[in-house]
């Protein structure tokens, strides 16, 4: 899996990756948006079946203060950049309904990028929803559940 973060052929084909998640964890600022970037770029560019389209889910506010550094050897005005879906959300509703209308779409993405996952998950408003201390911990549990069924489903439909 780490040769998909860096430049080079990815192998594995559509059905061999079908349902696979990943869940990238760090300190702040330690490049995980870099990261993440950087495979949707190559995502694009080793796109399976024709399919290049990356969508990348963040805030809009967050990439703005912070863009993403791109490894060296990437050209900025590189037409691979066309292919990466930004898709600019403020809070889990908005990730959740996202992904519910997953099965939609025209031409499934070849990879989903939710940046900054946890960040869009308000302790106290989950705590609400949730009527339990550990609301966030459910909230952003049930929404992992939903884009992974979401995605499967789509991959069937």
């Amino acid at each position: 899996m780490v040769e998909r973060f860096f430049s080079g052929k990815i192998t594995e084909t559509a059905g061999e990756d079908a349902g696979n998640f990943t869940l990238l964890s760090g300190p702040p600022s330690c490049g995980k948006t870099s990261l993440l970037f950087q495979f949707a770029f190559n995502a694009a560019v080793e796109g399976h079946s024709g399919n290049r389209d990356v969508v990348f889910i963040c805030t809009r506010r967050r990439l703005e203060s912070k863009p993403p550094y791109l490894s060296q050897g990437v050209d900025p005005s590189s037409d691979m950049f066309q292919h990466i879906q930004m898709k600019y959300v403020e809070d889990d509703e908005a990730i959740k309904k996202y992904f519910a209308a997953f099965h939609l779409h025209h031409k499934f993405p070849v990879a989903v990028i939710i940046d900054d996952f946890g960040d869009f998950f308000d302790e106290r408003t989950c705590q609400e929803r949730y009527n339990s201390p550990r609301g966030r911990d459910l909230a952003m549990v049930r929404t992992l559940a939903l884009c992974r069924s979401a995605i499967l489903h789509a991959k069937d439909y």
